[in-house]
């Protein structure tokens, strides 16, 4: 009796702290969430987190903060997010940079697909193949032809060395064997300027950041760079006139490796929730975004498979980190 005596209260202890960690996953959440959003206020980035954020706000009962960490190539965000205690109370807006610069940058103090644990897709993005409105060209083919007859004389504009604009217009040389000559700017919105303009010649910006300037008429877009067509603007796709190529921006959610799986599966389940609600499609719609919507494997297969292919083009452009 005097040795159960003895074991009762440390048993009583041990299994306190054993149901601690079930308990807060069951109430989870029960304090406000924070969003790193590794870029600048007002991109696309950004929107989206702050569209989807206010809809899971909501269902999640919870203030969810969007906390923009810009800098670094989306490094300094992202270093932020691995670091962060894996309890579901922070989010990492993942984006293609995450799969850029595990080749971009040859020493990161992280390896993103290992340290950081998937939650959910949220949208794939095209980029639009745009020309400046007197450009020569009106359709895909005829700006291969015209850029093979001109080799090295077609500015190509981007919003920075490395960035996926960037990497969509050197795909686009790889797999057509054209000669473009990069002209990176600092950031989408003098890039625009410029090609509006007609200091330079072709953009391959986010879908969201230029069909203004295109519905608008001062700046023309000859293809979307998604595998379909979008609905949000009536050209056709790259991949009609140059088979395989695919250069989307994605989006989702991830969270610090170790993040207990059933709060991740929360998560997951209010995202896809978000993607199947009629009028958040139809907002997402209006940014030419197509939902991802999937369990957390499926969205870590996306990430696996972008991070090679831009691991090729990286090394084919000799692109290098601002």
């Amino acid at each position: 009796m005097r040795l159960l005596s003895k074991l009762v209260p440390g048993l009583v202890l041990l299994c306190s702290v054993m149901a601690f960690p079930a308990a807060a996953q069951s109430d989870f959440p029960n304090k406000p969430i924070r969003w790193i959003v590794p870029y600048p206020p007002g991109g696309t980035t950004d929107l989206l987190a702050r569209l989807m954020g206010q809809h899971l706000s909501q269902k999640l009962g919870q203030t969810i903060v969007i906390d923009n960490k810009a800098g670094g190539g989306n490094n300094i965000g992202t270093e932020l997010s691995v670091k962060a205690p894996a309890d579901g109370y922070t989010w990492h807006l993942v984006n293609p940079a995450n799969a850029i610069n595990a080749t971009l940058y040859p020493k990161l103090n992280f390896n993103f697909l290992d340290d950081m644990q998937p939650v959910a897709g949220i949208i794939r993005v095209p980029n639009v193949m745009t020309v400046t409105k007197n450009f020569p060209a009106k359709t895909v083919a005829e700006f291969i032809d015209y850029a093979k007859k001109n080799p090295g004389k077609v500015n190509m504009a981007s919003s920075g060395a490395g960035t996926s604009v960037h990497l969509s217009g050197e795909l686009f040389k790889f797999m057509t064997g054209i000669d473009m000559k990069h002209v990176p700017y600092k950031g989408a919105g003098p890039a625009i300027n410029d090609l509006i303009g007609g200091q330079v010649d072709v953009l391959f910006d986010n879908m969201p950041s230029i069909i203004g300037h295109i519905r608008g008429g001062s700046l023309r877009a000859l293809a979307v760079t998604s595998a379909q067509r979008s609905p949000a603007l009536d050209v056709p796709t790259v991949a009609e006139t140059v088979p395989g190529y695919e250069a989307s921006a994605w989006f989702g959610v991830a969270v610090p490796k170790g993040t207990p799986r059933a709060i991740v599966d929360r998560i997951n389940r209010e995202v896809n929730a978000a993607l199947a609600d009629p009028a958040m499609r139809a907002r997402l719609a209006d940014l030419g975004g197509v939902p991802i919507a999937g369990t957390p494997e499926q969205f870590w297969a996306i990430h696996r498979m972008e991070t090679e292919k831009w691991a090729k083009i990286v090394q084919f452009s000799g692109a290098k980190a601002d």
